[in-house]
């Protein structure tokens, strides 16, 4: 019998890896002839460098960067199997869980991190670079991540204006002549599950703003800085980028990207699909187990588990996911290619017992389910 083990990390527990492990081991107490295929999985979010990293046999880069506020930090990206590849959660360096609570300011944060590790991918040859682009504590339209690059955003007086949100209605002019020339031999794509435009009730300021510290006041600057801004980078680059899907992303990150790095927008889980070749790994198998710490309905929104059984609905694989938690309306997913949901908890318990115990649990789960299946073939 194969199996193919798919799942997500469980945030905060287990990376996708520790929990396909575990799984394994359930399944191997009670058939230790079963073919184990372990793809660990991500949707583009946290946890995706860590996943491809593991599913591809690369490795972890750790390097000090500028984090939101420009404090020096340690951050980090990967390189894939192929060593050609890199791996970047801009969160590392820009993202909002850097920042306390007090120190969330988009008017002031910047994605200039976010540059500096593109920048070290490129120094390592890289030929392409996978970006997620969630999380973000920034608010400037990737200008922080472009002057890492290069692009000079002048202001009227002929000097480069400061980074952040706020301080782009004095943008004048841009200039990507001194950009890094290495870039344009560089595939860029950006893993965006968003589809936010720049500007607008619903662009990055909007919608996204006031969970990075804006104010309403500071909540209409950045729009109109932001549309200012993206009217620049039109006449910079000839990339249209204010109404586009995605490119509110991560406070607008997505329009830089776009715009300046001739990126790609693709679905999160998508890249992860693609990337570690998840379609011929397990379209053989005669069964699927995914998962990831809570599924209820919001799963079938691109999440990792999801996205595993729309692969293995092709070949009419049946697909279990064992979840830390079962949340509302999950059954829903019954009609979109899962033949079961399991939870790992054993007895009543708290969130904080089920974290501790999360490896144990899992591998009994998958042990349960394994008993189940033997049973029924036989």
């Amino acid at each position: 019998m194969k199996i193919a083990v798919a799942p997500d990390s469980y945030k905060g527990s287990l990376s996708a890896k520790e929990v396909s492990d575990a799984i394994e081991r359930g399944i191997k107490k009670c058939d230790s002839t079963a073919e184990v295929v372990k793809v660990p999985m991500a949707d583009g979010g946290e946890g995706t460098v860590r996943a491809l990293v593991d599913a591809t046999g690369g490795r972890i880069i750790d390097v000090t960067v500028s984090d939101p506020l420009m404090r020096r930090i340690n951050a980090f990206y990967g390189i894939l199997g192929d060593n050609s590849t890199a791996v970047i959660e801009m969160s590392a360096a820009s993202g909002l869980t850097l920042l306390s609570k007090d120190e969330r300011d988009p008017l002031i944060t910047t994605t200039y991190g976010t540059g500096e590790l593109i920048i070290d991918a490129l120094n390592r040859g890289c030929t392409k670079i996978i970006i997620g682009i969630g999380g973000s504590a920034t608010n400037d339209g990737g200008e922080g991540m472009a002057k890492a690059l290069g692009v000079k955003f002048i202001g009227s007086n002929g000097n480069d204006i400061g980074l952040g949100g706020g301080y782009l209605n004095k943008l004048h002019s841009i200039d990507t002549s001194k950009i890094d020339k290495r870039i344009f031999d560089c595939e860029i794509v950006a893993a965006c599950d968003v589809e936010n435009p720049l500007c607008g009730e619903n662009g990055a300021s909007h919608v996204f703003g006031p969970q990075k510290g804006a104010s309403p006041d500071d909540v209409e600057l950045l729009d109109n800085n932001l549309l200012h801004y993206g009217k620049l980078v039109e006449d910079a680059t000839g990339v249209k980028v204010v109404d586009v899907k995605g490119s509110g992303a991560a406070g607008g990150l997505g329009a830089a990207l776009l715009a300046f790095l001739d990126a790609k927008l693709e679905k999160g889980i998508e890249i992860v699909t693609k990337t570690v070749s998840l379609e011929s790994r397990i379209k053989d198998a005669d069964l699927v187990i995914t998962g990831e710490g809570m599924i209820d309905f919001q799963t079938a929104f691109g999440k990792t588990p999801y996205g595993v059984a729309k692969v293995a609905s092709k070949y009419g694989i049946p697909v279990i996911a064992i979840a830390g938690g079962i949340g509302k309306d999950a059954d829903t997913l019954y009609k979109k290619g899962f033949a079961s949901i399991f939870c790992i908890a054993d007895k009543p318990m708290t969130l904080e017992e089920s974290v501790e115990n999360c490896e144990r649990l899992l591998e009994d789960a998958a042990e349960r389910i394994m008993r189940l299946i033997l049973a029924v073939r036989h």
